[in-house]
């Protein structure tokens, strides 16, 4: 091991800062809590898993990586959209940097890590491993048969997740998630190391599975309902796990607990691309006879403008003409068609007439650089609180159903974070900490340097609670052109 502090990064994905932050039944994370500083963490655009989590790791935001969600648009065709993995990008991390200045690493269920990353050090695969039976999950690849050795299957993901069996649900996220505490406890106890890194997943399973159970605000809710405590038991047993963790970590760590993103009840979904076609936006060749993914329809692009896609948030994309193979919109009226559809998407009201805090984000105002083929708009309805739907065909553009299955919560654009460790004086709760600033502070806490690939800034620490860089702002109007003119819009 290099000198310096370790560090350890424990991760809850989805975990919610009004239960980590205010359960007074999670004793770990409360003296955690008081021995350092903690609060909510702002995620970024877009809060999701992928790629969030990168995001924390390499300090840059979504348009810097070209990774705008867990699937994205390869080209600027009509095709369908590419799966993101370990290999789709790989910027300087925190891992990186710690390998590069002779450290060690163990990585555990950090997404995207399939394929294993390569790093000095282990790296146990993420929910994205298609199989753990039979091919090798880890680097180095002999960690495999060790972990099968001693846990036989090792689970990536739940099974079977949309079972209508609550009790096997439950049961599947709670023994998946033991079974992975228990392979990290392994390695943290077996292998050197200067930097752990860990992500239970479970967290966010076992929230989309039961949040109506839990949220009084969930339109479902049943309060007398035999699942009304799984959630706040979940959380429960994360702390004792990561009590059992703590116990084999020396007091020259800097230990932080966080998410990636929030979770809060799922109000129903607003079918954007309906919407669309109504709009005469979106045309058709052929009408559906009911909910159809937009995928599996014939579109006219000679007469389409826009098009969207589903999910916990909706991507607007824009048919225009010499950047699209059939685009329709002319580049000189892209912006203003834009900027017609943003202003009515934030105007959508709720199935009663009920104003919703919908945002339309543009890329070109919300990220540093726009790599890879951005969304012309990434829209959160109503703060997340409603999904995007993109099937067509629903006769509506309200619905309680979700396209993708059952889903009781959406995710919320803040997480939590708690951090403790060497050389950090407790402060209590902290305002104003973005996902970004995860990876400078911890590695300033652990005194190594930090690449100037990151964009965060370092809260506590050497040079802490500086002004940091501005985000989801443009620097200035040539930087704002020279990004409007990568999306098309300008010549």
């Amino acid at each position: 091991m290099s000198g310096g502090p370790r560090i350890l990064l424990l991760g809850l994905d989805c975990a919610a800062p009004e239960i980590l932050l205010e359960d007074e039944d999670l004793p770990t994370v409360r003296r955690l809590m008081e021995a350092g500083r903690y609060g909510r963490l702002e995620s970024v655009v877009p809060a999701i898993t992928v790629p969030a989590w990168l995001c924390m790791t390499a300090s840059q935001d979504p348009g810097s990586l070209g990774l705008y969600g867990f699937r994205n648009r390869p080209d600027r065709g009509y095709g369908p959209f590419e799966t993101v993995d370990g290999s789709t990008v790989r910027p300087p991390t925190m891992a990186s940097q710690v390998a590069q200045e002779g450290g060690r690493v163990v990585q555990v269920g950090v997404p995207p890590s399939y394929p294993p990353r390569r790093v000095a050090g282990v790296t146990v695969g993420c929910f994205l491993t298609p199989d753990t039976d039979r091919a090798a999950f880890t680097w180095p690849p002999e960690w495999s048969d060790r972990i099968r050795e001693r846990v036989g299957h090792y689970p990536v993901d739940v099974a079977d997740f949309r079972t209508v069996d609550r009790t096997v649900l439950r049961d599947r996220i709670v023994e998946m998630s033991r079974t992975q505490f228990r392979v990290l406890r392994s390695l943290l106890a077996e292998e050197p190391w200067d930097l752990a890194h860990f992500v239970d997943i479970g967290l966010d399973r076992i929230q989309h599975g039961f949040w109506r159970h839990h949220d009084p605000a969930h339109p479902d809710h049943d309060p007398e309902g035999p699942w009304r405590d799984v959630i706040r038991e979940y959380y429960r047993h994360l702390d004792r796990e990561i009590g059992q963790v703590l116990e084999g970590v020396d007091d020259d760590t800097v230990v932080m607990v966080a998410s990636d993103h929030g979770a809060q009840a799922l109000q129903g979904g607003i079918c954007v691309n309906d919407w669309l076609i109504r709009r005469g936006d979106l045309v058709l060749e052929e009408e559906p006879t009911g909910p159809t993914p937009l995928g599996a329809l014939k579109i006219d692009w000679s007469r389409t403008r826009a098009w969207a896609a589903g999910g916990y948030y909706a991507r607007i994309f824009l048919n225009v003409r010499g950047r699209e193979p059939q685009g329709t919109v002319p580049a000189e009226e892209a912006l203003a068609f834009r900027e017609e559809l943003a202003r009515d998407l934030e105007a959508l009201t709720g199935p009663g007439g009920e104003a919703l805090a919908t945002r339309a984000y543009r890329p070109e105002e919300t990220y540093r650089a726009l790599r890879g083929v951005p969304p012309d708009l990434l829209v959160y309805f109503d703060d997340m609180r409603w999904r995007s739907v993109g099937s067509v065909g629903w006769g509506r553009l309200h619905v309680r159903e979700n396209d993708t299955g059952p889903d009781d919560c959406n995710h919320a654009p803040f997480g939590a974070f708690v951090l403790a460790g060497p050389g950090l004086a407790p402060g209590g709760e902290v305002e104003g900490m973005h996902l970004l600033d995860v990876a400078p502070t911890l590695l300033s806490l652990a005194g190594r340097e930090i690449p100037e690939t990151m964009q965060g800034r370092v809260r506590f620490g050497a040079g802490g609670d500086g002004p940091g860089p501005l985000r989801n702002a443009a620097d200035d109007e040539a930087t704002v052109r020279e990004r409007l003119s990568g999306l098309g819009y300008l010549e």
